[in-house]
C-alpha cells in the first residue's frame, strides 16, 4: 500500500499567506488601538457620558429621583464598562476603514465600487438605530415604568423608583447597542445576496417567518413593555423589506 505523501507548501505559496496574516494582524492592532484611544477619551469624560445617558430618565421623572449604587466598587466598574462601550462606538469608523483597507487590494474596481456603499452605510445605520433608541424609545419606556410608582397615603407606603447606576446604564447601553446592530440587517442581507447565498425571491418567501423572528428578537432585546418591542420590530420589518429591494437591485446589476 503506497504511503500518502503531501508536499509542504513552497516559499511562493506560503508567502501570500504570511503576508495576509501580517496585514490582518496590523489592521487588528490598529482597530484595538482605536478602541483603546476611544476608551481613554470616554473614561475622561465618563461623567458627561453618564449624564447624557441618564438625561431621558431625569426628564421623564422631572428630576425628582436619584441614582444609587449599593457596592463599593459598583460606580467605578460601571464607568469602566461605560468607557469601553463608548470607546467601541467611537472606533466603529476606524474599524470599518481597516476592514476596507484589508479587503480592498483583493477586489476588482467594480467590486470596490459595489462594496464601498455598504461600508459607508454600516456606521450610518448603526447611528440611526442608536438615535432611535435614545430619542424615541427611552423617553416613552422610562415614563411607562415610572407610572407604576405609588405616592402612598394613610395605611399604605409609597413606592418610589431608585435605580442602581449599573442596572440603568447596562439597560441603556444594551438597548442602544441592540437597536444599532439591528439596523445593520439590510447591509448583512444585501451582502449575502451579492455573494449568492440568498436571493430576493428567497427573502420574500421567508417574509412570514421573518416577521415572527423579528418580533421574538424584539421581545428578548427590549424591556418588557409593548411600546419598546414594537418600536424595534417595526423598523426592522421596514428594513427587511428594504433588504429585499436591495437584493433585487444587486441581482439586476449582476445580470441575474
Amino acid at each position: 500500500m503506497e504511503e500518502l505523501h503531501i508536499d509542504p507548501p513552497t516559499d511562493a505559496e506560503a508567502s501570500p499567506l504570511i503576508t495576509h496574516a501580517i496585514e490582518f494582524r496590523r489592521r487588528l492592532i490598529i482597530s484595538m488601538l482605536a478602541i483603546l484611544a476611544g476608551f481613554v477619551v470616554c473614561f475622561v469624560f465618563a461623567e458627561e457620558l453618564y449624564g447624557f445617558l441618564v438625561r431621558p430618565l431625569a426628564e421623564a421623572s422631572d428630576g425628582g429621583h436619584r441614582m444609587i449604587y449599593t457596592g463599593l466598587t459598583e460606580a467605578f466598574v460601571t464607568y469602566i464598562r461605560l468607557a469601553l462601550w463608548g470607546g467601541f462606538i467611537l472606533a466603529i469608523p476606524v474599524i470599518a476603514s481597516q476592514v476596507w483597507l484589508y479587503v480592498a487590494p483583493g477586489l476588482y474596481r467594480k467590486e470596490k465600487q459595489a462594496f464601498l456603499p455598504f461600508l459607508i452605510a454600516t456606521p450610518v445605520l448603526f447611528l440611526l438605530g442608536a438615535a432611535m433608541a435614545y430619542y424615541i424609545v427611552f423617553p416613552t419606556a422610562w415614563s411607562f415604568f415610572l407610572s407604576f410608582e405609588v405616592t402612598g397615603g394613610e395605611g399604605s407606603m409609597p413606592i418610589q423608583m431608585e435605580a442602581r447606576v449599573s442596572e440603568y446604564l447596562s439597560l441603556a447601553m444594551t438597548l442602544i447597542m441592540a437597536f444599532g446592530l439591528s439596523f445593520e440587517m439590510p447591509v448583512a442581507l444585501v451582502l449575502l445576496a451579492r455573494a449568492g447565498i440568498v436571493s430576493a425571491a428567497k427573502l420574500a418567501s421567508f417574509r412570514r417567518y421573518a416577521i415572527v423572528i423579528i418580533f421574538a428578537i424584539s421581545a428578548v432585546l427590549t424591556p418588557p413593555d409593548v411600546f419598546s418591542q414594537i418600536a424595534l420590530a417595526l423598523p426592522m420589518l421596514l428594513l427587511y423589506e428594504l433588504s429585499i429591494l436591495g437584493a433585487k437591485w444587486v441581482e439586476k446589476n449582476r445580470g441575474t
